[in-house]
């Protein structure tokens, strides 16, 4: 088998036996994670281990210890926003660029959020490698940053928070979306939120699984004694 053979097995093999099993079934997403090369934005040192059902360290793990999250999180998050053609998103924690791409592919615009420099210029130069363009890159910290293009109709939080800050809860449009990974290990809960109207949210909790934290969100008080 010639390597290419061996790596489209291997990315066919994450599809089937990750991603379908976490009932990732929606046709357009199985088609842009099998044409996207998610090899393209691991690092050099995990190149083997860029289609494995784990988080991946980034570049010496960044300032935070970022790491990409597990390929069927970012196709379980991706196919649970439904984002369109004509919509605007807001990523927090770019890390390599893997879930902006992804985005970027279905929406018109994206601003992806990274607090670490070295990352922010790395994601730059995947997305320009891998052609995409409609994705702004920006160094700054998602947990305290103010957008003046919000409001946004989808949010995508790549880590994990122990509650939706209010300001966030603010950006949404009405009908807009927010995607994240809520609560602390051994259990977490990918939240979506959804805005009614200008007063009301509705949220589901479809499914488990454990993230990273994202960095500077906040964090319940812990008491001892």
């Amino acid at each position: 088998m010639t390597a290419i053979a061996h790596l489209e097995q291997a990315r066919f093999n994450m599809i089937e036996q990750q991603i379908r099993p976490w009932e990732v079934l929606d046709p357009t997403v199985l088609h842009l994670l099998a044409v996207t090369r998610r090899e393209d934005f691991v690092p050099v040192a995990h190149k083997a281990m860029a289609f494995v059902d784990t988080e991946i360290p980034l570049q010496n793990g960044g300032l935070h210890g970022q790491s990409m999250l597990a390929p069927k999180v970012e196709a379980r998050m991706l196919q649970e926003l439904k984002v369109q053609k004509h919509e605007s998103v807001l990523e927090i924690g770019t890390g390599s660029g893997y879930m902006a791409s992804l985005l970027g592919h279905r929406a018109q615009q994206v601003i992806s959020l990274e607090i670490d420099p070295t990352l922010a210029e790395l994601a730059r130069a995947n997305l320009k490698k891998s052609g995409v363009y409609n994705v702004d890159v920006r160094h700054a910290d998602g947990a305290t940053a103010e957008l003046p293009e919000g409001p946004f109709d989808v949010i995508v939080l790549s880590g994990s928070v122990d509650h939706v800050p209010a300001c966030l809860l603010a950006q949404p449009k009405v009908g807009g979306r927010l995607g994240a990974i809520v609560g602390d290990e051994p259990m977490m809960r990918a939240t979506l939120i959804t805005r009614i109207d200008d007063k009301s949210i509705s949220t589901v909790q479809p499914w488990d699984t454990v993230a990273p934290r994202l960095v500077n969100f906040p964090q319940p008080s812990r008491f001892t004694f």
